[in-house]
C-alpha cells in the first residue's frame, strides 16, 4: 500500500495503480481530475497539485507520490475554488468543460507563484501541458489574467436572446463537479475491454478466449456469437459490424472482436490481450482512386466499393470555360484529421427487471441517443421500449459522436452479465474506432471573364470513406453542393465520389464537407486574381452571392445571404490596412448550410413545464429538449429562449434533455440545435403562455424544416424531363470572412474572423465557438492529419502527434459578430459552429503564397507527415 497526504487526510492506496491518477479515480473518488489521453502526459486533464506543484498525475507513479501531498480541486480552499469557477465562467473560458478542471488547477500553481506578475504570455507558454478542443484558449487566458490581477468578473447569467451571459452550468464544468459518463459508479459497476483486430483486412479463423476468461476477476467474454439479434449498425444504412464474428472479415483496424467484462478496468484490460485470434490476412485495399475502379469488394459483405456518387449540372461549362478569359486547372488533396475531442467514448449500461420485464438503462455520450437505442434493441431484438438512453453532456464531439463507438458493447455485456456495466475507450481505440474528417481529392477547371466574374466550375472529387457509411455519402453531397462557395457561376459541373476502403472508417466533422470543397474553391479564386492583377478581396467582392441570384446546384438565394456582402465588408479595413503595412495577407470566405437540408424532413420538439413552488419562493421551469450538449451551447440557447418569451429569470430554469418521450431531432449536427432548439423551445413556451402556464403540464412545440430537395431528386427530376427550377437544397446559411496575417517569419500573427450568425443567441459564446473554430482551423490547414500507412494502420496513435496547435502558438483573433437575419428562422438565427473554419485553409494558403511566393494545394500546408498520401492516390 502506498501511504500519501490526499486533500488535507493521510489516506492510502494500492500499489498496483499503473498511476496516481488511476488510484485517485478508481479507489479514492477523485473525480476532477479527467483522463484524456489514456495516459501518457499529452493533455493535461489529470493535473493535480503534488507538495505544491502542478504534475500530470497520470505520469506519477504510486512510488513517487509515497509521502507527498496531494491536492486536487476537491481539496482546495472553497472561496478560491469559487473564485476560480467566477473567473472561468465569467469569461466564457469553457466550453465542454472536460480539459477545464486540469486547467484550472494549473492556473492556481501559476498564480502561487507569481501572483500579479503572471503575465499572459507566461501562461501560454506554461498551458502547453494542455489540450483544449474547444475554446482556442484565448478566453481561457482572459480567466487566467483576471485571476493573475485579481480582477474576476461578475457572473452574469443570461437574459434574453442577444444577450451576454454565463454558460449553463458553466461553474460546475470548471471545477470538475458535474460527472461526465466516466466519472459514475454504480454500485457493483464491472467493467469492460474490448479487443480489436490487428489487421484491416483479414479473416478470422478462430477466436479464443480460453486465456482471457481464466483471469481471476473476469466475469464474461462476449463476441459476436453472443448478440441475440441484429449484428450491423449505422445511422444511415446498417453496415457496421457490432463485432466480427468466426468466419467473418475484418475491414478496417477499429473492428471489434471480443468485449472482456471485469471487476476492474486493469483486469479487463489485460485479459483483452490474451483473447487469441488466428487471421488469414489479406491485403488492405487502401487506395481509394484505384479502390473504385476494383471489381473485388473491400468490405465484408458489402456490394462495390462506390458508397455514393452525388452530381449536378447547369448550363454548358465545357463551352463556357473554352470563351472564359481566364482559366484555372488545378487538384487540390486534403488529409484526414481526428477530431481529438478531449472525453473519450464513454458507456454505461444498467440492466434491471427480470424475463420479459428485463430493461436497460443506457448513459450514453453521443449525439444521436435515440439511434443509439434503437439501434441497441435491434441488436438486443428487444422493444425499443424496453431500452432508455440517457444523453450525458459530452466532453466535446465535433461530430465524431453521431456514430455508436461502444454503446452497444456496453450494452451487451450489461445484459448478458445482468450488472451495470461501463465502458471507456482508450486514447488509442477512440483513434482507431471512430469517424474521421474525409481526405478529399478535388480536381477543378474555373473560368472568369475580363472583368473576374467567374464563368464556368468544373469539379470531380473523390473521398476516402473508410468502410462503413457513417454519413460519408453526406459529407461528399455537402462537398459537391458547396463546391462553388458563395458565389455566383452561370455554368456548374460537379460530380462528388464516397469510396469505400480499408482505412479508417470517416464520417461527420465540424464544416462536413464545405470545408474540403471551399479550400479548393477559395484556391481557385486567388489563382484567377493573380491572373487578373486584382487582389483576393477584389475578386470575391465581385462575384459573391446576392439575394436572388442563382447559387451552385441551382438554388435562388433569399436575403439571409446578405451576411456573405456584409463579412466581407467587415474585414476589408483589417486586410487593406495589413496590405498596406506590406504583410503577407489571405483572405477566405466561407457559406456553410445549418440543418440538414437535402430533402431530409428535420423535426424538433420541446417541452416546457412549471413546477410548483417551494417554500414560498418560485417554482422551477423544466425545458426539455432533445439535442446534445457537447460544449456549443445549446442548453444556454434554451434556457435564453425560454428567458425571452416567458419572462421570467435564468436562475428558475433547469434544462433537461429528455430521452422518455419522442422529441425528434435525429443528430445534434449541422449546427441544427442552435437552429431547431430555438425554434421548437420558442413553440412551446408560445403553447404555455397560451395554456396559462399551469404547474404540472407539459407545453409542447415543435418546428420543422420540411420545405428542401436533394441533389438526387434534382438530377432524376432533369432526366425524367420534370427539372425542379428552383430547388431549395438547404434551408439556412451561415457565412463567415476571415483575414489571416502573417509575420516575417511566416508563422501566424493575427486572425479577424467576421461570422454572420443571423442572430447571436448569446455573443460571448459565439465569439468562443469562433475563436474555437479558427484555433481548429489553423490546425487544420497548417499541421494536423492522421494519415494511414499502406497496412491501412493510422501512423499516428496520440495526441501529441496530431499536432494539434498549443496555447503560446495560437495567435490573436478579432471576432466580428455579423447579424444579417435569416427569413422565416427563429429569431433569424443561422447557426455558427459548422461555418467556423470554412474560410481559415484558403485564406492561410493565400497568406503564404504572399510569403513565399507557392501556391499551396495540399493539406496540412506546412507539416508534410500528416499529409494524406497523395502520390498513392493513382
Amino acid at each position: 500500500m502506498s501511504e500519501f497526504i490526499l486533500n488535507g487526510e493521510t489516506v492510502t492506496a494500492r500499489d498496483d495503480h499503473p498511476h496516481l491518477l488511476a488510484a485517485l479515480r478508481e479507489e479514492l473518488g477523485i473525480t476532477s481530475a479527467k483522463d484524456g489521453c489514456s495516459p501518457t502526459g499529452q493533455c493535461g486533464c489529470c493535473t493535480v497539485l503534488i507538495d505544491g506543484k502542478a504534475r500530470v498525475s497520470c505520469q506519477t507513479s504510486m512510488e513517487k507520490v509515497a509521502g507527498s501531498e496531494v491536492v486536487s480541486l476537491e481539496g482546495m480552499d472553497p472561496a478560491e475554488v469559487d473564485r476560480m469557477a467566477d473567473a472561468f465562467a465569467a469569461c466564457g473560458a469553457l466550453q465542454c468543460g472536460f480539459c477545464t478542471p486540469g486547467i484550472v488547477v494549473r492556473t492556481k500553481a501559476l498564480i502561487d507563484k507569481n501572483g500579479t506578475n503572471l503575465t499572459r504570455e507566461q501562461a501560454s507558454r506554461h498551458l502547453g501541458a494542455h489540450l483544449c478542443r474547444c475554446t482556442g484558449y484565448i478566453k481561457v487566458l482572459d480567466a487566467v489574467e483576471a485571476l493573475a490581477q485579481d480582477n474576476v468578473p461578475v457572473v452574469v447569467q443570461p437574459k434574453g436572446v442577444g444577450t451576454r451571459g454565463a454558460k449553463y452550468e458553466g461553474r460546475e464544468l470548471s471545477i470538475g463537479i458535474r460527472d461526465f459518463i466516466d466519472d459514475m459508479n454504480p454500485e457493483g459497476c464491472l467493467h469492460g475491454a474490448l479487443r480489436l483486430t490487428d489487421h484491416a483486412r483479414a479473416d478470422i479463423r478462430s477466436i479464443d478466449a480460453t486465456a482471457a476468461n481464466a483471469v481471476d476477476g473476469v466475469r464474461g467474454v462476449f463476441t459476436a456469437a453472443d448478440i441475440p439479434a441484429a449484428r450491423r449498425v449505422g445511422i444511415i444504412h446498417k453496415d457496421w459490424p457490432v463485432m466480427i464474428p468466426e468466419g467473418g472479415r475484418t475491414s478496417y483496424l477499429g473492428d471489434v472482436l471480443a468485449v472482456v467484462v471485469a471487476e476492474t478496468r486493469q483486469i479487463a484490460r489485460a485479459a483483452a490481450e490474451l483473447v487469441v485470434i488466428e487471421y488469414e490476412i489479406h491485403e488492405p485495399m487502401v487506395d481509394p482512386v484505384r479502390v473504385i475502379h476494383s471489381d473485388e469488394p473491400a468490405v465484408w459483405e458489402l456490394d462495390g466499393n462506390v458508397l455514393s456518387t452525388s452530381a449536378y449540372s447547369r448550363g454548358d461549362v465545357d463551352a463556357a470555360l473554352a470563351e472564359s478569359a481566364f482559366t484555372v486547372t488545378e487538384t487540390f488533396q486534403t488529409q484526414r484529421i481526428e477530431h481529438a475531442f478531449l472525453e473519450p467514448e464513454s458507456t454505461l449500461a444498467v440492466p434491471s427487471g427480470d424475463g420479459d420485464d428485463r430493461s436497460l438503462y443506457v448513459y450514453s455520450g453521443g449525439q444521436g441517443i435515440w439511434d443509439d437505442r434503437n439501434d441497441i434493441a435491434a441488436m438486443l431484438g428487444i422493444s425499443e421500449q424496453r431500452i432508455t438512453t440517457e444523453l450525458v453532456s459530452n466532453g466535446g464531439a465535433f461530430g465524431g459522436k453521431e456514430d455508436m463507438s461502444n454503446q452497444a458493447h456496453t450494452a451487451l455485456a450489461a445484459w448478458h452479465t445482468g450488472s451495470p456495466v461501463k465502458i471507456t475507450l482508450s486514447r488509442e481505440e477512440s483513434l482507431l474506432m471512430h469517424p474521421k474528417r474525409h481526405p478529399i481529392r478535388m480536381e477543378y477547371q474555373a473560368g472568369c471573364d475580363a472583368d473576374g466574374k467567374l464563368t464556368a466550375i468544373k469539379a470531380r472529387m473523390i473521398g476516402d470513406s473508410g468502410p462503413y457509411a457513417s454519413v460519408g455519402m453526406k459529407v461528399l453531397e455537402r462537398a459537391a453542393g458547396h463546391a462553388t462557395g458563395p458565389y455566383v457561376v452561370g455554368n456548374v459541373a460537379v460530380e462528388a465520389i464516397a469510396a469505400r476502403t480499408n482505412n479508417s472508417v470517416c464520417g461527420a466533422f465540424r464544416g462536413f464537407g464545405a470545408n474540403q470543397a471551399q479550400f479548393a474553391m477559395e484556391g481557385v479564386l486567388d489563382r484567377l486574381a493573380e491572373q487578373l492583377g486584382i487582389t483576393g478581396w477584389e475578386i470575391r467582392d465581385r462575384n459573391v452571392v446576392t439575394p436572388g441570384v442563382t447559387w451552385g446546384p441551382g438554388q435562388v438565394m433569399d436575403d439571409g445571404c446578405k451576411g456573405a456582402r456584409e463579412c466581407l465588408d467587415a474585414v476589408k479595413p483589417a486586410y487593406d490596412a495589413a496590405m498596406a503595412a506590406g504583410k503577407s495577407v489571405g483572405l477566405g470566405l466561407g457559406l456553410k448550410n445549418s440543418g440538414l437540408g437535402n430533402g431530409f424532413k428535420e423535426i424538433a420538439k420541446a417541452v416546457v413545464h412549471f413546477r410548483a413552488p417551494v417554500d414560498g419562493e418560485p417554482g422551477k421551469v423544466e425545458v426539455r429538449h432533445c439535442w446534445t450538449e457537447m460544449g456549443q451551447g445549446v442548453h444556454t440557447v434554451a434556457l435564453q429562449v425560454a428567458v425571452e418569451e416567458l419572462g421570467i429569470d435564468a436562475e428558475r430554469i433547469e434544462v433537461i434533455v429528455d430521452s422518455t418521450r419522442e422529441l425528434g431531432a435525429g443528430q445534434t449536427t449541422g449546427s441544427r440545435g442552435t437552429l431547431m432548439g430555438a425554434g421548437s423551445v420558442k413553440a412551446a413556451c408560445e403553447a404555455a403562455i397560451a395554456g396559462g402556464r399551469e404547474i404540472g403540464i407539459d407545453y409542447e412545440g415543435e418546428y420543422r424544416v420540411d420545405w428542401t430537395n436533394s441533389l438526387g431528386e434534382i438530377e432524376a427530376a432533369k432526366a425524367a424531363g420534370e427539372a425542379i427550377e428552383n430547388p431549395i437544397i438547404h434551408s439556412t446559411f451561415g457565412y463567415a470572412a476571415q483575414v489571416v496575417v502573417l509575420a516575417e517569419d511566416g508563422t501566424v500573427e493575427n486572425v479577424v474572423a467576421a461570422h454572420d450568425v443571423g442572430r447571436a443567441v448569446n455573443p460571448m459564446l459565439c465569439e468562443g465557438q469562433i475563436e474555437g473554430a479558427v484555433h481548429m482551423g489553423l490546425g487544420y490547414a497548417l499541421s494536423e492529419g492522421f494519415p494511414c500507412d499502406e497496412s491501412g494502420r493510422p501512423t499516428n496513435a496520440t495526441l501529441k502527434s496530431l499536432d494539434i496547435i498549443r496555447p503560446k502558438d495560437m495567435p490573436s483573433v478579432d471576432v466580428i459578430l455579423v447579424e444579417s437575419p435569416q427569413p422565416d428562422s427563429p429569431y433569424g438565427i443561422k447557426g455558427v459552429g459548422e461555418i467556423g473554419l470554412v474560410p481559415t485553409a484558403g485564406a492561410v494558403a493565400a497568406a503564404l503564397r504572399q510569403h513565399s511566393g507557392d501556391w499551396h494545394n495540399e493539406l496540412p500546408m506546412i507539416n508534410e507527415s500528416n499529409r494524406e498520401r497523395a502520390t498513392a492516390w493513382t
